[in-house]
C-alpha cells in the first residue's frame, strides 16, 4: 500500500506503527520542551517511514520505498542530521530506477550534511560513472579511500580507481582532439578566403631546443 501523507510533526496511522510514534516519543524525556518534544516525534515518524521503505527496498519494490523515504524527508526540520540517511536511501532508489542524475542529486544532499558519508560516496561515485563522468566518480572514489581506508568500501573503490582514472586520461584526449577539430574548421573557414588551409602548414619540432618550426607548403 502506498505511504500515507504526513505534516511534519503530526501523527499517521500507517499500520498503527506510525500514529503511536508520538506516545513513545514522550517516554523518558523528562521536563515537558515543546520544541524538543515535538522533534523527537517528528523524527520517530520519519524513522518509521524509513523501515517501511527498508522493508520496500529489500523486496526490490523500488517505487514504493521512493516514497516511504520521501514522506521521511518531509517529516524532519531540515536541519536534522538523519536527513543525510533518508537521502542517502532515496538515492538508492532513484539508482536502482536508473534515474541517476535524480541519484546524485539525492547523495549531493546527503554529503551536504554528512560530508564524508562513506556509502552515499561510493553511490555517488557509482551514479556519475554511469552518466560518463569519470573524473567526478574519480574524486568521490578517492576521498573513501581516504577517510575510511579500511573499510570495505575502501577497496573497492581502490580497484576502481584504475579503471576510473583511464577512463578520465581518455575523456579528457577525447575533449582535447574535439577542441582542436574545432579550432582546425575554424582556421580553415578563415584561410579558405585566400585559398589556402591549415593542411598548407607543416610543424616540425626542432629536437635540440624543442621549438617548433612551421612551413608552408602548396
Amino acid at each position: 500500500a502506498p505511504p500515507h501523507q504526513t505534516e511534519p510533526g503530526c501523527s499517521s496511522s500507517s499500520g498503527g506503527q506510525i500514529g503511536r510514534s508520538f506516545a513513545e516519543a514522550a517516554a523518558g524525556m523528562g521536563p515537558f520542551e515543546p520544541g524538543r518534544f515535538a522533534a523527537a516525534a517528528a523524527l520517530r515518524v520519519a524513522n518509521s517511514y524509513k523501515e517501511e521503505g527498508n522493508a520496500a527496498f529489500r523486496e526490490g519494490q523500488f517505487v514504493e520505498a521512493l516514497e516511504y523515504y520521501s514522506d521521511a524527508i518531509a517529516s524532519v526540520d531540515s536541519r536534522c542530521e538523519e536527513l543525510a540517511v533518508f537521502y542517502g536511501n532515496r538515492a538508492a532508489c532513484y539508482a536502482h530506477m536508473g534515474m541517476h542524475s535524480d541519484a546524485v542529486a539525492d547523495c549531493d544532499a546527503a554529503l551536504e550534511l554528512r560530508p564524508n558519508y562513506v556509502k552515499v560516496l561510493m553511490r555517488r561515485a557509482k551514479a556519475r560513472e554511469t552518466q560518463d563522468e569519470p573524473d567526478l566518480a574519480l574524486e568521490d572514489m578517492r576521498k573513501v579511500v581516504e577517510v575510511a581506508p579500511n573499510s570495505k568500501e575502501a577497496r573497492e573503490a581502490s580497484a576502481a580507481i584504475p579503471r576510473l582514472e583511464a577512463a578520465a586520461n581518455a575523456k579528457l584526449e577525447a575533449q582535447k582532439e574535439e577542441m582542436l577539430g574545432k579550432l582546425k574548421d575554424l582556421g580553415n573557414s578563415i584561410l579558405g578566403r585566400f585559398g589556402m588551409s591549415l593542411d598548407n602548414f607543416k610543424a616540425e619540432k626542432d629536437p635540440t631546443t624543442g621549438s617548433y618550426n612551421i612551413s608552408f607548403g602548396k
